[in-house]
């Protein structure tokens, strides 16, 4: 039985899901505050938390933060903020889906079991691979380059898993949307975008002539593997 940390300070939200997750087979602890959302993450064996950002005492943006410095358990975000940049903000520190109140809670058991089969189909790979000067560890999802970690965010490493699994096959980023991000928001491929850029960032000698991550112009993204020389 998997367990849910669901974290939100409405009462009537917490028996509602807690009620519906139990359901559909979950083990469910729950919490009013980031703090106490933060010590249970890191005591207990928790396999998705579902967390709300607007919290009484520490933001849910802080618990992610918090939480990503020494997990990659799946995170799905729970807010009232509708704008575009909020969200993009939200998966750029670690969430890996985003959820707006109101919503279903149907919907929002969906996407638990959506982000946890994602986690568990990565986890099911290979325990580890090399590219180049990359390798990319399936077991301790981490990267390194040269033997030394990059700091990556979930959906980071998920991108570039994902690309790099498959080397020279071009993805369009609605591809790249449904296989790493998981969620279906009109307006939301040019996320991968800025994904792309930060990856660049950390795993090219020079991000603005990338070796690894590829721009197809009109198409998408490619992985190549440097030829060694």
């Amino acid at each position: 039985m998997s367990t849910i940390l669901l974290v939100d300070d409405e009462t009537q939200i917490l028996e509602i899901l807690t009620s519906y997750l139990q359901k559909d087979g979950y083990h469910v602890l729950t919490t009013m505050t980031g703090e106490s959302a933060i010590q249970i993450a890191d005591s207990a064996a928790v396999d998705c938390i579902i967390l709300d950002l607007m919290l009484p005492d520490v933001s849910g943006e802080e618990v992610c933060r918090r939480i990503r410095k020494h997990s990659r358990v799946p995170i799905l975000m729970l807010t009232a903020k509708s704008q575009e940049a909020d969200r993009i903000h939200g998966l750029e520190i670690g969430a890996d889906d985003y959820l707006i109140k109101p919503f279903s809670p149907r919907e929002l058991v969906a996407r638990v079991r959506a982000v946890m089969r994602r986690a568990g189909d990565y986890s099911a790979l290979s325990d580890e691979f090399a590219a180049g000067q990359l390798i990319i560890s399936i077991r301790d999802k981490t990267i390194r380059k040269n033997n030394i970690a990059l700091d990556v965010t979930p959906n980071e490493y998920r991108l570039l898993t994902t690309l790099a699994r498959h080397p020279g096959r071009t993805w369009s980023r609605d591809e790249l949307v449904r296989e790493v991000l998981g969620y279906d928001f009109e307006g939301y491929d040019r996320t991968i975008d800025t994904h792309v850029k930060n990856l660049r960032q950390k795993i090219e000698d020079d991000p603005k002539q990338p070796v690894y991550i590829k721009t197809i112009y009109g198409l998408g993204y490619r992985f190549d593997v440097p030829v060694k020389k």
